[in-house]
């Protein structure tokens, strides 16, 4: 489907669209009792944001919970002029989850789940050398995906979700088919999921709740930023000290503005996705957000976002 992203919304529009990023599977009314407002004002206000591709709701899974899975990082440097044709060959490969040219425009930052080390080998030693625009890449491979990217608000200064409300992650027969429904519908109802997977709306119930509370995967809605008013995103790559690494990379998971953080191989340790309202306030999140006690900085904005939450951006 085309994604036709709006300009703007409204203050309504806002407001419904910052509940649903913090929980995504809310029900109509649900968001009306937290906003204050009927329920048929949220679904003549909500809908059509659905509908014209404006908000999206998938799942996104955590391959901290998925041994088969290896979650990379790319840095690819490509010639300027080609850059954006690259962007868009591997945001329609389907194993990305994220595709951003990043930096001065000759950069893109890609997140991958690749299935085995065939596939990722095959990404490092055929395709990307096959691929005539692509000058350099640099690989990490994440070790740890903190929190954060399972409890994220969406919405700058509001806190993440309660870090007690995650519970040790079980794993069922279903849950392979109840994934699938919902990253290509995070919103389709139980009975819809259940038919998908062959088992009862109760049991599809459960297991989704289990699969969110276990942190095997996170509801996601997928919207443009920038229409909540976030206008300095940008990727850090830390260079921490081993010793630190995780007290960092959990500081950093508690902040507002961290939407994602990952220990990672490579030249950088970790990696840290900042949605700052605009640059004043990525300033201030560089100058007293946590990051201090890195041995290195480096900060690439975000100029493009090409792929979020495995949907592709037209």
């Amino acid at each position: 489907m085309e994604v036709i992203v709006r300009q703007m919304l409204d203050e309504t529009e806002r407001r419904i669209v910052a509940v649903l990023l913090a929980s995504p599977r809310a029900s109509w009314r649900a968001v009306g009792a937290e906003l204050g407002i009927s329920e048929r004002t949220v679904v003549r206000r909500a809908l059509p944001l659905f509908q014209d591709g404006t908000l999206r709701a998938t799942v996104v899974r955590n391959p901290m919970h998925f041994p088969g899975l290896i979650p990379m990082a790319l840095r690819i440097r490509c010639q300027p002029n080609r850059i954006r044709a690259v962007a868009a060959v591997l945001a329609r490969r389907p194993d990305t989850i994220a595709v951003d040219i990043i930096g001065g425009g000759d950069e893109i930052c890609a997140q991958f789940m690749l299935h085995g080390a065939e596939a990722r080998n095959l990404l490092l030693l055929r395709d990307l050398p096959a691929t005539a625009a692509v000058e350099s890449w640099t690989s990490y491979t994440m070790l740890r995906v903190f929190p954060t990217a399972f409890r994220w608000t969406g919405e700058p200064g509001k806190p993440p979700i309660p870090a007690g409300y995650l519970v040790p992650p079980t794993h069922h027969d279903v849950d392979e088919a109840l994934i699938a429904g919902l990253t290509a519908d995070g919103r389709a109802s139980y009975t819809d999921l259940a038919a998908g997977a062959g088992t009862s709306a109760v049991t599809a119930r459960r297991r989704v709740d289990a699969l969110v509370r276990g942190a095997s995967m996170r509801l996601a809605i997928e919207v443009d930023l920038a229409l909540l008013g976030v206008h300095g995103e940008a990727m850090l790559w830390l260079n921490v000290a081993p010793g630190e690494l995780n007290a960092t990379g959990e500081a950093l998971s508690q902040h507002p503005e961290v939407r994602f953080v990952a220990a990672t191989t490579g030249r950088a340790n970790l990696l840290v996705a900042v949605a700052a309202a605009d640059l004043a306030a990525l300033y201030g999140f560089l100058t007293g957000g946590g990051v201090d006690s890195s041995v290195g900085t480096e900060v690439t904005p975000l100029l493009t976002t090409m792929k979020r939450a495995g949907l592709i951006r037209s």
